[in-house]
């Protein structure tokens, strides 16, 4: 199934500067948002406690939080529905000596009187586990974009290698600023998305670079780095479309079917799909263009890689045969 055929080839290019500049805009509305905003840092990683209640008919949740205000534990905790009027969700920020305690019966203590209920789930995390989630997730985020900027490095050249890098920093950057524009709680489970993201939006770019490098071959008659670069976004783009699409339209039902748990998970994921799409076609590729890739030197240093490949290909033949 083609969405677009092989054989147009379309100036993605040409349109380069003006994508360029949006996506600049992006990130450095992302980069701002952080800096004025920062990230709804959620149990994993700020410490705390979370309870999990589950009524037997629909609870008014404002009667939840008069209850919940005469007891000194929970005064200060924040008061949500989880996934319907049914359910509840304590957060308190911190885990205190109180908390010690079986922290089950004291929110069933707390909460008598506003219904049938039970408790589903208990879960603490002390602001020292948290921060040290937080230092080793940074640390995750880090050592995967380096591990990748050295296997792109070896399987293409460098100036690939450090588009495709830039590429990663430019959609986990928009990502985050959607996590923080909708202060999506960011737990372990935001962490796993955006590793997600960086492996998905990787695929997409080394796809469309592996295009590239074969028409820096086969399409000898293109003498310019633009033609060619447009001659290998067309002819992958219906496979990157279909792709995208197929992964969208999952990640989608999962976000509106799966439940608060996996729901800024899968909103992670959505916003990386969207994003690292548009970034394999108009970021990644034009990048090689600015950082300076000169189509004819990399020609000549293929041919010359191919001449010693032969030249030990000679070799070996001459030895097998005796002649040397």
């Amino acid at each position: 199934m083609e969405f677009f055929k092989t054989d147009n080839i379309y100036d993605f290019m040409g349109k380069a500067k003006i994508f360029m500049a949006i996506s600049a805009l992006l990130v450095v509305a992302s980069w701002a948002l952080l800096a004025v905003k920062g990230l709804n840092f959620g149990i994993d990683f700020a410490g705390g406690t979370i309870v999990q209640v589950r009524y037997d008919k629909p609870v008014a949740i404002q009667d939840i939080r008069k209850a919940l205000k005469k007891s000194e534990i929970f005064k200060d905790a924040a008061v949500t529905y989880f996934g319907s009027d049914k359910e509840i969700i304590i957060r308190l920020k911190t885990s205190s000596k109180n908390l010690q305690k079986d922290v089950g019966d004291l929110a069933r203590n707390a909460l008598q009187g506003t219904g049938n209920f039970e408790v589903r789930r208990v879960d603490m995390v002390g602001p020292k586990v948290g921060g040290e989630l937080r230092e080793k997730g940074l640390m995750a985020t880090v050592i995967a974009i380096l591990a990748i900027l050295i296997y792109v490095s070896i399987r293409f050249e460098w100036r690939f290698a450090l588009a495709s890098v830039l590429a990663l920093v430019h959609d986990v950057s928009i990502a985050m600023g959607a996590i923080s524009l909708f202060s999506v709680p960011v737990n372990l489970d935001i962490l796993a998305a955006i590793l997600t993201l960086l492996g998905y939006s990787l695929n997409d770019t080394i796809i469309v670079f592996d295009r590239i490098r074969e028409g820096i071959v086969e399409s000898v008659k293109l003498q310019d780095l633009n033609s060619v670069i447009n001659e290998a976004i067309s002819k992958t783009l219906s496979r990157t479309v279909l792709t995208s699409l197929t992964t969208f339209f999952v990640v989608l039902t999962l976000y509106l079917f799966g439940g608060e748990i996996i729901r800024g998970f899968s909103f992670t994921l959505l916003v990386g799909i969207i994003v690292g799409t548009y970034s394999s076609i108009f970021i990644a590729s034009p990048l090689l263009s600015l950082l300076g890739f000169n189509l004819q030197e990399y020609r000549k240093k293929l041919a010359e890689k191919k001449k010693r490949e032969q030249e030990k290909e000679r070799m070996r033949a001459m030895y097998e045969q005796g002649m040397v």
